[in-house]
């Protein structure tokens, strides 16, 4: 195996290489290695792994040369990273692909990513933070027959896993078709309209095998959508509506129903003002091309998460909330304000406010007239936006952001999150609501030209799960190249006296042109990490982490 990829590699490199001096190509792309070391720690329960090292380590190289393209990806896992999914091992080939491309068509043979629309029956795409990946292996084309018409198309497996150095595809395959079109750059007599239009609608299939010798399962399950876009002046309006045909799985029990999603955004700028008003409304739909799957593992589509991503530590790693496909009624609303420069309130550089709220409720499954014994599996009927009184989520967060000099200026934020552990479970014993108060504080300080220093001071308090918290950042720059920080957190509101504790990291980096490298050290506590409503759990960890990055 190693043998059939270095050889590969070497006749891909050579060959495009060659190709490329001849007729003027180009390359770029990125290389990414990230080690671990790990001690053990039973008192934050981290364990050391038997080999003691980890390493994941990945690049990927693009080649183009007028309208021919070309791409692989070569990843290695000598274990895995702590967190990672446990599938990944090895060392090979994770993506390849070749293709062509002008104004009017793109053909991509291999491996590919792609979206239609928001994403509510199909999204590919990669998150390396989260270790997800289920790009597609087939074909896809992308042809513009007219001016403002994007039609798209898709054929292909997902990617399952990385096992042994190769990449192992899910059972199903998927296909689907996407067309879109921009009415101002079709039609002449909208050309100048006011107003700005743009449609959509997509369908998706998938098919895989009855293998189950108790029920009787539909191999092929089509999904399908429309959307809409409208711009006025300062106004913009989208919104779209995604259907899909009944899917027994694991996830859903192996229930017969159909599923539905709606999501609608309403938004206003101008200077100085933005407002952003958000609903969603999701029914049974978990979408995989297999079945048997959960987790993760092989999702089709992606429903956007309807509250805001927080980026401060306690705020985004200790109660975060995942996106519930089987069911949720999701609203969101956000105004940034910024009180102008010169008034009262705004002082001399003026004052950006934000203010955001987001809510989650169960959905209400109506069983009236519905018999649950009924042969079709069909156990009740879901409505769009019906929600019940059943609370999943809530986050009130303000951020005020004040310069007081050309050199100093801070961040007040406050943060109110209720999280039903007993929907998106973060804490081992709670039960019900989590409510926590978030509060932080963040100073920047500019020294001088060349350096400078950033500090946060956090604070979650709480009565469940393991009490109270506070977290304290320091960070030092000097520009452009070093970067030194400390971080501690301290659990001293935790009712178990023996797990009061501190978990301290150090870190320091060098930045070079396009080059990065970056050393930590110290305790890493459990919890989930998340990014647009998709989570992976991160374990306790403690030890050393070398991290280095390169573009070219």
């Amino acid at each position: 195996m190693k043998f059939k990829l270095v050889l590969g590699l070497a006749f891909v490199a050579v060959s495009l290489a060659g190709f490329g001096q001849i007729n003027n190509g180009s390359f770029t792309g990125n290389i990414e290695s990230t080690f671990q070391y790990l001690n053990a720690d039973s008192i934050i329960g981290a364990n050391q792994p038997e080999s003691k090292g980890l390493l994941n380590s990945y690049a990927n190289i693009f080649y183009t040369n007028g309208n021919f393209k070309a791409g692989i990806r070569v990843e290695s896992y000598l274990p895995r990273i702590q967190g990672y999914p446990d599938r990944f091992d090895g060392t090979g080939l994770g993506m390849r692909y070749i293709g062509y491309a002008n104004d009017y068509i793109d053909v991509t043979l291999g491996n590919f990513y792609e979206q239609f629309g928001s994403g509510l029956i199909f999204r590919s795409y990669e998150d390396r933070a989260l270790g997800y990946d289920n790009n597609m292996d087939g074909m896809r084309l992308i042809f513009r027959p007219a001016k403002g018409v994007v039609l798209k198309g898709v054929y292909g497996q997902q990617r399952l896993s990385f096992t042994d150095g190769r990449v192992v595809k899910g059972a199903g395959i998927v296909r689907g078709f996407d067309g879109e079109i921009h009415l101002n750059e079709l039609l002449k007599k909208m050309k100048d309209s006011k107003f700005d239009v743009v449609v959509g609608a997509s369908f998706v299939s998938k098919f895989q095998k009855d293998d189950n010798p108790d029920l009787i399962l539909p191999q092929n399950v089509g999904a399908y959508s429309g959307r809409f876009e409208v711009g006025y002046g300062k106004f913009k309006f989208n919104a779209e509506y995604a259907h899909k045909e009944n899917d027994p799985s694991e996830d859903n029990n192996n229930s017969y129903n159909s599923g539905h999603a709606a999501i609608a955004n309403l938004s206003y700028s101008q200077k100085g003002l933005g407002i952003v008003l958000s609903a969603k409304s999701v029914d049974n739909m978990s979408y995989r091309s297999d079945r048997t799957k959960s987790l993760q593992d092989v999702l089709i589509n992606y429903l956007p998460a309807m509250n805001k991503t927080h980026t401060y530590n306690l705020v985004a790693t200790l109660y975060p909330y995942a996106t519930q496909p089987l069911g949720e009624v999701a609203y969101q609303a956000e105004v940034l304000y910024t009180f102008k420069k010169g008034t009262r309130i705004g002082g001399k550089y003026g004052m950006p406010v934000n203010v955001n709220y987001s809510t989650t409720y169960g959905p209400i499954q109506h069983t009236s007239g519905i018999n649950p014994l009924d042969s079709t599996g069909i156990t009740y009927e879901g409505r769009l936006f019906d929600q019940s009184g059943l609370e999943y989520w809530q986050d009130i967060n303000i951020n005020i952001t004040r310069k007081m000099n050309a050199n100093l200026s801070l961040i007040f934020s406050y943060f109110n999150i209720r999280l039903n552990n007993d929907i998106s479970k973060v804490a081992d014993d709670a039960k019900g609501i989590i409510e926590s108060h978030i509060g932080v504080v963040e100073v920047n300080y500019k020294i001088n030209k060349k350096h400078s220093v950033r500090a946060e001071f956090q604070g979650l308090f709480t009565n469940k799960d393991k009490g109270n918290w506070a977290t304290a950042v320091i960070e030092y720059n000097v520009s452009p190249s070093w970067f030194f920080s400390v971080m501690d957190q301290y659990n001293y509101g935790n009712p178990n006296t023996d797990l009061k504790l501190h978990y301290l990291i150090g870190t320091f980096g060098y930045i070079k042109d396009a080059s990065r490298f970056m050393v930590s050290y110290g305790r890493q506590r459990a919890g989930l990490f998340c990014v647009g409503g998709v989570c992976r759990f991160v374990p306790a960890s403690n030890g050393l982490t070398l991290t280095f990055t390169h573009s070219f």
